[in-house]
């Protein structure tokens, strides 16, 4: 290792040496941290750079990736879906169409089981459903199952219709759609929204008291891993359910960390980390760091992050401002900044060389016809909120820019991932920098930010985005449904109730002492502990 990297590396465990011994100094010592709470035998470090919403797994504000990868771990879901949108068996070994692509069937894994023992059946399945579909209990996210019948368009059973989830015998689950299905796509649209829950633990609970009720504090679930204990935001412990249907973790306990991204490689090079979320991604400037310091980075081939500014609708309710916004930002250049050569700049959430997406453009970035459009609005010099992460408060810095020098005013504010998103559901934001994991389908982002139950954006009329959608759901041509697709398109552009930024593909770190680690299918809040081993 040359001099120069030898000193970069040296000033960054120096950081990262300075951040432990702040925290050390600010802990109380009345609250021990579970992370120093490990029991004897083989520990994977594991760090994450945001805290879970809830250890309840319908019960997230944000929908984040990082409250998806831990619930990953604790509870079962039906398939490990893989960048390319392939589908491997989990909860599920097999699945099927019926009822001429109306229903799908999941025969499920007979081996599986909860982590009190019991084994999970279909009745499991079809109670989870039902029971976090009824409107007595408070879902977030209910819109999932909005594709059942049986369901309203929030996702809520409808009272004295039968609801799309039946358990056809011990271990045959059967979901019935609005609309044909392909068993594949709803798994890559759906997987990592749907968990099965001990619903014979829960019977006593009353159904509006379930989601905050403290069996979440100590949840049993069915997954790779079972919860040991936890420090709310900070830190996490499980450990290895050996038990689990495909295969025992090798490894005994998993340690899961919360620090700033920006220490997560340097305590991975200074051993303290074994590996991190989400893929042990690495930003290209850090590649060579990675690298001099003997770790093999591994690049994704597929896009695996799509970068957005939402927008608030209601307090930027102007079309004028908001396609100002849109023409005002350097797209290549915050593209730049942020993703380097793996960056790829949009105007559209559809991924890049699938059969729905158009022509990508390099932008629109058009500084005059910002103040043009900014003038012709009527906007009035107010100064609007710019929520971001501390991860991306450089980023959010440029975008600040941007906006000044058309003459729009934005005052950034640094908060947490859950914070960010539950702040522009309940309008406290007026804009906010996100980045989200895209699929292969052409409503993987849109069709679920459209409705009332899940207004993100704040859009006062959703007849036009609601009925757009459900003529493409129920659209089984594709060349139909490519035209449809279109027509949302321009009615996007037209609207601009968001303002796509780009797309990027992932650098992986390799871990230098776990292995079978599936580092790209991480993207998908799914990550095969089962395969994992600690060999150092």
């Amino acid at each position: 290792m040359n001099r120069t990297w030898k000193k970069i590396l040296a000033l960054l465990l120096t950081a990262a040496m300075g951040l432990t011994l702040l925290s050390a100094c600010g802990s109380q010592e009345a609250e021990s941290d579970p992370a120093q709470e490990t029991t004897e035998g083989v520990n994977i470090s594991y760090g994450i750079s945001n805290a879970w919403d809830s250890l309840m797994p319908y019960y997230t504000v944000s929908g984040s990736n990082y409250s998806r990868i831990i619930y990953d771990k604790i509870y079962d879901r039906l398939a490990y879906v893989q960048t390319d949108g392939t589908c491997l068996p989990r909860a599920a070994s097999s699945w099927e169409s019926a009822d001429d692509g109306m229903a799908i069937l999941f025969h499920l894994d007979e081996k599986a089981a909860f982590h009190d023992g019991t084994p999970v059946t279909a009745q499991h399945w079809a109670d989870t459903i039902a029971l976090v579909t009824d409107p007595a209990c408070e879902t977030l996210g209910r819109s999932t199952f909005a594709v059942l019948t049986g369901t309203d368009d929030t996702g809520a059973a409808i009272e004295g219709q039968t609801l799309g989830a039946e358990a056809v015998d011990e271990y045959t689950l059967k979901l019935t759609f609005k609309n044909p299905v392909i068993p594949e796509e709803f798994l890559v649209d759906y997987n990592r929204e749907i968990y099965v829950l001990p619903t014979h633990l829960l019977t006593d609970i009353p159904k509006e008291e379930l989601m905050t009720h403290d069996f979440w504090l100590n949840p049993v679930g069915s997954g790779p891993c079972k919860f040991v204990s936890e420090l709310a935001g900070s830190s996490l412990i499980l450990e290895a359910n050996k038990d689990y249907q495909l295969g025992a973790p090798g490894f005994d306990t998993l340690t899961i960390t919360v620090m700033d991204k920006a220490n997560l490689l340097t305590a991975l090079i200074s051993g303290d980390l074994d590996y991190y979320a989400i893929g042990g991604s690495i930003s290209e400037e850090n590649r060579p760091i990675a690298e001099e310091a003997g770790f093999t980075v591994l690049e994704g081939t597929v896009p695996s992050t799509f970068y957005e500014l939402m927008l608030n609708n209601e307090t930027i309710d102007s079309v004028d401002l908001r396609q100002a916004i849109n023409m005002a930002l350097d797209k290549e250049l915050l593209c730049q900044q942020s993703s380097g050569t793996l960056g790829v700049v949009t105007n559209s959430s559809i991924l890049p060389d699938t059969p729905y997406s158009q022509a990508q453009t390099t932008g629109t970035y058009d500084p005059q016809g910002a103040m043009d459009l900014a003038a012709q609005s009527g906007y009035d010099g107010r100064t609007f909120s710019l929520a971001c992460t501390s991860a991306r408060a450089s980023l959010a810095a440029l975008i600040q820019q941007n906006l000044a020098e058309v003459g729009i005013n934005v005052e950034i504010e640094t908060v947490d991932s859950s914070t960010m998103f539950a702040g522009m559901y309940d309008g406290t934001y007026d804009m906010a920098l996100a980045s989200h994991t895209p699929t292969n389908l052409p409503l993987w982002f849109v069709g679920s930010r459209f409705n009332a139950d899940n207004n993100l954006f704040r859009v006062a009329d959703l007849s036009r985005y609601e009925s757009l959608i459900s003529s493409i759901q129920q659209e089984t041509n594709q060349e139909a449904r490519i035209a449809l697709v279109d027509e949302l398109e321009a009615y996007l552009n037209q609207e601009m109730p968001f303002v796509p930024l780009w797309f990027t593909s992932s650098l992986h770190v390799e871990s230098k002492t776990v292995t079978g680690i599936d580092y790209p299918a991480a993207a998908f809040s799914n990550e095969n502990v089962w395969d994992w081993e600690k060999t150092v």
